[in-house]
């Protein structure tokens, strides 16, 4: 019998304060005084999940992520609405992992306690710095004290899995400064951090007026530095930009990296879905739903329902749709696994493997798809190499 992956689900909550001038995902800047449409929005979250709910055939819910946006804009009400809505759909695993992003500068005092009654177990702080020079720059609306101020409180309501982002590579950024960052967070004792370059990604501001970023011979400097420290501190990379404890991992981004199923509801919200095909193995597809948030709430009287689009992964693609986000797991993957994700003989790979591992991108080990620590730096390029893309 085919077995299906595991299914999480991700929401998405579009809104936030102020848009960042690096930022590309689906957000949409409201001010802090505009009252955001809660009711309407919950409602409409819960009406998508019912949609949804024929795609998960009873499955049980691993994980849940409430991404965005800046979800911590939501009241603690709104996320005891939503999980116990999520609960009455859908069995949870009893050990669910359920993490909220949440931006310092939009915390009112006692929040957080109300978000971990409300059934939040971990929370994502969008922190990215805590030099208020760098955080100015990066057009973030909180100060490096205010980052640690939320951690306290965090704390103080009983959370005890925590995850940071944190960028490097920012305009003007040296190594001391970048450092100081992660001995800043390091000082905070986060279960998780995130740490990643700057990317100027189209369609944002950055990528139109490019800011002065640090020479290539620097953001090197910053990364080995960086990558040393964490290991020394006990945060362990596991995949290109995600350090944790051993028993602290992203279960939520685990699942995505190792091929599972999500459903995505939520303005905007993208899922992946997989299906038993006969005996044709797993029929996969991607589904995403209506981008802009008015037009994400018209969607509810509408008798389309909130789908945007779908599209099936078709049998060609899937080798590079797994390998893109399997190598970037650190423990890579099987060839057995691969074998069976996209079912092609591992015979497909092996000259292109060999040549890969001579240019020192690949692990040598005969039976795992591994990108080595410079593979890791030069993914693409090793995708491209293996045949991927």
């Amino acid at each position: 019998m085919i077995a299906l992956p595991p299914l999480a689900l991700y929401v998405h909550v579009p809104w936030c304060v102020r848009k960042c001038p690096y930022c590309d995902f689906n957000s949409h800047g409201v001010g802090r005084e505009q009252a955001l449409p809660e009711r309407e929005y919950l409602e409409a979250l819960l009406a998508d999940l019912d949609a949804d709910l024929p795609l998960a055939a009873g499955r049980e819910l691993v994980s849940l992520f409430i991404g965005g946006g800046t979800p911590s804009l939501m009241s603690a009400s709104f996320y005891r609405q939503l999980l116990e809505g999520v609960a009455a759909r859908l069995p949870t695993a009893r050990d669910i992992e359920i993490t909220l992003e949440a931006n310092p500068g939009t915390l009112e005092r006692g929040r957080f306690a109300g978000y971990r009654e409300a059934g939040i177990n971990r929370l994502s702080l969008g922190v990215q710095s805590f030099q208020d020079a760098q955080l100015q720059a990066l057009g973030r609306i909180h100060s490096g004290r205010d980052a640690e101020a939320a951690v306290l409180e965090a704390r103080e309501a009983g959370f005890d899995n925590l995850n940071l982002d944190l960028m490097h590579g920012l305009p003007g950024q040296t190594p001391e400064l970048a450092l100081d960052d992660l001995e800043r967070a390091l000082a905070l004792a986060p279960e998780h951090l995130s740490w990643y370059q700057l990317t100027l990604e189209p369609n944002t501001e950055f990528h139109s007026r490019p800011p002065r970023l640090p020479e290539e011979e620097v953001l090197w400097d910053i990364q080995d530095l960086g990558h040393e420290r964490l290991e020394r501190a006990g945060l362990l990379r596991y995949e290109i930009s995600a350090y944790a404890h051993p028993q602290r991992r992203s279960r939520h981004n685990l699942n995505y990296w190792r091929f599972g199923d999500y459903l995505g509801i939520g303005a905007g919200a993208h899922g992946k879905l997989s299906a038993v095909d006969g005996d044709a193995g797993l029929a996969i597809e991607r589904r995403w739903k209506a981008r802009q948030p008015e037009a994400y709430l018209r969607r509810a009287r509408d008798p389309r329902g909130f789908i945007a689009g779908h599209s099936p992964i078709a049998d060609e693609e899937l080798p590079l749709e797994f390998a893109m986000n399997a190598l970037r797991l650190v423990e890579g993957v099987s060839l057995a696994r691969w074998r069976a994700a996209t079912g092609r003989p591992s015979a497909v790979l092996e000259a292109r493997l060999e040549h890969a591992r001579k240019k020192g991108l690949l692990v040598e080990d005969a039976d795992r798809l591994q990108a080595s620590p410079q593979g890791l730096l030069f993914l693409n390029e090793l995708l491209a190499l293996i045949g991927m893309e």
